[in-house]
């Protein structure tokens, strides 16, 4: 069967226009079967492997090139869209990649692939020194002490397995190694010294690990572009971090680094860095970063957390154009005058309304979550394309948006892109907004413990899309309390209210929330 089925689907491979669009297919075989592989991260990789984009290109460019294969990869069905966000390949497919990669089965040790499969530890190999890409994801290796010479492997993932403890025999042995992934290892804790003798190394990936410390000469990775340490929860410090000359993508977010005076220093010597995502816990670090123009629009996920002494001002969002996912934790925050100035000469409602001059255009994710003192949000409508709105534990919040604040906008209609609306014990919410709204793509709104929230703005018209489309309220009987346009708007959205059942765990996303704001404390 094999022999028959993957020569035949092997003629879409061969009519792929170019060769790193080839590369780009047979890497998503690295993947588990069934795997939903996120379009970003693909991406990245690419990137670091030299598959697109040159080194003095910008990075938007190399992602919009990567997001333009991954469309030609789909309309020929190499691969398939999950979602928005991430794609999946055919299991026969994959296979028919392997296939490929291994020089049509001559060469197996070339590529492998042993993932979700159970493996407590590495899987022996004839012949390490013909390995050029290994993937062990998604399995229970705890420890990797072998010293095997593995020295033309330029690619290895060993995210989500238990590792703890790994060799620096076993990385001082991989002087090609381009991409290391080890996210997701919740207990390793500790990287090898020989790091730092991984010369070609460009990717490294330690999110959602418990890394404490770089080793002492990690600024000698001189060739490292993609430092991804996301939810490093127990990593002090990333001193020395300007001397990585390379450095392009430096991922921050929810680390337990933030974004202090002599941090936010050692990134402005940082000159190839083009994508920065930070959690900030000091104004004055708030300040540092938005008067570097250059800096702030590195600036493409933020996490405010803990403004209480004094109120973080929202206006310095405004300097961040790339921004593109923002929390606030625990914080008290000011408000965005709607004639605050811009530029020399512009107000930013002025600035707003002309699409070519850009104002929070790319922020799409906004959570905002235990904050004292907010009344409304109406600083929202200088983010015409958000996708997803949580707002959790607002004690004053009034108004989502307030009419007599929006009077010099009026030429905006919030909410266009909007998908996903989440209020949680928000006990004097009143209105998000005073009149009916087009929502073109809203898929849900969710408003628990809103006892307040007697209207929701939405006409017969307001959602095109009524079949994927619900709302959950809690109390649940909150739903004959509300009141409707007309009678019409009931009767259409009435069928899309569901149960929710209230759970007593604390969601996992707010627990993390509450974690940090502890650590930081401390």
């Amino acid at each position: 069967m094999q022999n028959k089925i993957l020569p035949i689907l092997k003629f879409s491979y061969d009519s792929l226009v170019d060769e790193p669009m080839k590369l780009c297919f047979l890497y998503c075989a690295l993947f588990p079967e069934d795997y939903k592989i996120s379009k970003e991260n693909l991406i990245d990789y690419w990137i670091c492997e030299g598959f697109i984009g040159e080194d003095d290109q910008d990075i938007k460019d190399a992602i919009n090139q990567g997001y333009e294969i991954l469309g030609t990869l789909t309309r020929a069905h190499l691969v398939m869209e999950a979602n928005k966000h991430e794609v999946v390949m055919h299991d026969v497919v994959r296979e028919m990649a392997l296939w490929i990669a291994s020089d049509l089965g001559k060469q197996r040790e070339a590529f492998v692939v042993q993932t979700r499969v159970g493996l407590c530890e590495i899987p022996k190999v004839k012949d390490w020194g013909a390995m050029r890409r290994m993937s062990l994801m998604n399995n229970n290796i705890e420890e990797i002490n072998c010293a095997s010479k593995c020295s033309e492997l330029t690619t290895l993932f060993l995210q989500n397995n238990r590792l703890k403890n790994l060799s620096g025999e076993f990385i001082q042995s991989m002087q090609k190694l381009i991409v290391l992934d080890l996210s997701k290892n919740y207990d390793f804790s500790e990287l090898p010294e020989q790091i730092s003798e991984l010369a070609s190394l460009q990717f490294l990936d330690l999110s959602y690990t418990s890394i404490q410390q770089l080793p002492v000469n990690f600024q000698e990775l001189k060739m490292l572009t993609h430092l991804n340490l996301t939810s490093t929860r127990r990593l002090c410090s990333i001193f020395g971090m300007s001397k990585l000359s390379s450095l392009r993508i430096l991922k921050l977010l929810d680390s337990k680094v933030h974004g202090d005076v002599s941090l936010v220093k050692e990134l402005q010597l940082l000159e190839h860095l083009q994508v920065l995502t930070i959690t900030i816990s000091m104004e004055l670090g708030l300040m540092l970063i938005s008067d570097d123009k250059r800096l702030a629009k590195c600036i493409t996920g933020l996490n405010i957390l803990g403004f209480q002494d004094k109120p973080c001002n929202i206006s310095f969002l405004l300097s961040m154009e790339n921004l593109r996912e923002l929390r606030v934790v625990n914080s008290q925050v000011s408000e965005i005058n709607s004639d605050i100035k811009c530029r020399e000469s512009e107000t930013y409602s002025s600035v707003l309304l002309n699409p070519t001059r850009p104002c929070l255009t790319n922020l799409s994710k906004v959570n905002i979550f235990d904050c004292n003192g907010v009344k409304d949000l109406t600083w929202l409508l200088f983010a015409p394309n958000l996708v997803s709105l949580d707002i959790t534990d607002l004690k004053e919040l009034e108004e989502i948006i307030n009419k007599e604040k929006a009077t010099n906008l009026t030429g905006i209609t919030p909410f266009q892109k909007l998908e996903l609306l989440s209020l949680q014990n928000a006990p004097k919410l009143e209105s998000i907004y005073w009149s009916p709204l087009p929502f073109p793509f809203l898929k849900r709104i969710s408003a628990l413990d809103c006892p307040n929230l007697r209207k929701l703005p939405l006409n017969a018209t307001s959602v095109p899309r009524i079949g994927e489309f619900s709302i959950s309220m809690h109390p649940r009987e909150k739903k004959n309390w509300l009141g409707w346009e007309d009678k019409d708007t009931q009767n259409r959205f009435f069928p899309s209210f569901h149960r929710v059942i209230i759970s007593l765990t604390f969601p996992l996303e707010k627990m993390f929330f509450l974690i940090e704001f502890l650590s930081c404390s401390i």
